[in-house]
């Protein structure tokens, strides 16, 4: 079974490249949600977090805070280190479970879309390594407008990111998206494309 991660910078498009892979009859794994399920209320990841961070990361039900949570790990880079010891362990059993159902069930390629591929350590799941690039100041335009939030909140996420280069020098393939919707696209199928020839191979 053929496993690609999909990686890359926040605003950078990897949701519209997932769904065009999907297209592609790819099966998506989507971490982000993952890393939701694992957070949920009742949950041994989340308990285990509040344990480290204080009961005021959660609400009165018990539910995670996500607003409060991510006040504290987005400012100190420390305190965001302390949540990935945390919460990767949780995200990557889920992850593994779902690529041994995926096989059993005889699919042939899989998309693990994890835009923390790296730092979790996912890398070693896939097969092939696809990231998504774009500018910074485009980037930023497109987070604000998604996140509703400010220019000073996206550049402070920014830095917790690794940089265009680290995934240039780390991917097997490159997807770079500073121009319109359809070149995205043409971009991605291309890559499909190759990904397909050298499996095939």
């Amino acid at each position: 079974m053929t496993v690609i991660g999909l990686t890359g910078q926040s605003g950078s498009g990897k949701t519209t490249v997932s769904d065009i892979f999907r297209n592609e009859g790819y099966k998506v794994i989507n971490a982000d949600k993952v890393a939701r399920q694992v957070m949920e209320k009742g949950e041994k990841c989340l308990a285990e977090t509040a344990e480290v961070f204080g009961e005021n990361i959660l609400d009165a039900d018990g539910s995670l805070n996500r607003k409060a949570l991510a006040e504290i790990v987005f400012s100190d880079r420390e305190m965001l280190n302390r949540l990935n010891a945390i919460t990767y362990p949780h995200i990557n059993k889920r992850i593994e479970y779902m690529l041994d159902t995926y096989k059993k069930s005889g699919a042939d390629k899989v998309l693990l879309d994890a835009p923390t591929l790296f730092e979790a350590g996912e890398q070693g799941l896939c097969t092939a390594i696809v990231s998504v690039v774009a500018d910074e100041n485009i980037r930023l335009e497109r987070i604000i407008s998604r996140d509703h939030i400010s220019r000073e909140a996206a550049l402070k996420r920014f830095k917790s990111q690794h940089t265009t280069e680290f995934f240039i020098q780390n991917s097997h393939y490159i997807i770079e998206n500073n121009g319109s919707a359809s070149k995205l696209t043409e971009r991605t199928k291309e890559v499909i494309e190759k990904i397909s020839e050298n499996n095939n191979a």
